[in-house]
């Protein structure tokens, strides 16, 4: 492919990889359901789609260097789909749509644990640029969702804040894999040596996690709502 057009591709990814880390981290912070959240979330979403295509397109023009990134991609466009389609859905049911995530995830998931065992058998533990573990790591991330996927679609009927509490774990878990691009994975590259070995890089994913878990605890377990049918 044409070095400019690689050169444009990875300039949008940037640009919108930043404004969704930044989205992100005020509709995180933001009163739950109010208008600064939904508007932060919804720049987010369309941020965060638009990077993470243009991060798997990327990724496959330089797959012997960061195909991990393609997987990232398309695992984080599932993980905000999916989050959204829950809140959109009016009736808790199978979709095509929402099937087709099922079918991506399961893809996902395959497609990263046989590339982490051909890892696992290279004499330097690694494969494509990156060590086993990281590929074990999202094809752990891919089944986990590839589950709730397939309980959400069993399920006759789900109490209200269980509905919020899958929108909010999702959402949270790609945010957590554009922050872990943007500080800790090749974004790291930007900044200075001595920023990279001090460890200060992960703190972004670790409020974002520690963030998740008190929401999730907070809406699972002390949100009183009544059960509603979809």
């Amino acid at each position: 492919m044409n070095l400019f057009i690689q050169n444009t591709l990875l300039f949008c990814h940037i640009g919108l990889g930043i404004i969704s880390v930044f989205s992100g981290f005020v509709a995180l912070f933001s009163k739950k359901g109010f208008s600064r959240h939904v508007k932060f979330g919804l720049i987010f979403v369309w941020t965060m789609v638009s990077s993470s295509i243009i991060g798997s397109i990327l990724g496959l023009i330089n797959y012997t260097e960061f195909f991990i990134t393609f997987s990232a991609g398309i695992l984080s466009c599932t993980l905000i789909a999916s989050s959204l389609l829950t809140l959109k859905q009016n009736k808790l049911k199978t979709s095509n749509f929402g099937l087709s995530i099922a079918a991506v995830n399961f893809l996902n998931f395959i497609s990263l644990v046989v590339i982490a065992s051909f890892a696992l058998n290279n004499n330097e533990g690694m494969i494509l640029g990156f060590p086993a573990e990281d590929y074990f790591f999202l094809g752990g991330m891919a089944l986990i969702c590839l589950i709730g996927d397939v309980r959400y679609f069993l399920k006759k009927e789900i109490q209200y804040h269980r509905k919020i509490a899958r929108h909010l774990w999702r959402m949270c878990l790609g945010y957590f894999i554009a922050a872990g691009s943007a500080f800790t994975g090749p974004g790291k590259a930007v900044f200075p040596k001595n920023i990279q070995e001090s460890g200060l890089l992960f703190l972004p994913e670790i409020v974002i996690f520690v963030s998740m878990i008190f929401w999730l605890v907070r809406t699972l377990y002390f949100t009183k709502t009544k059960i509603r049918s979809y």
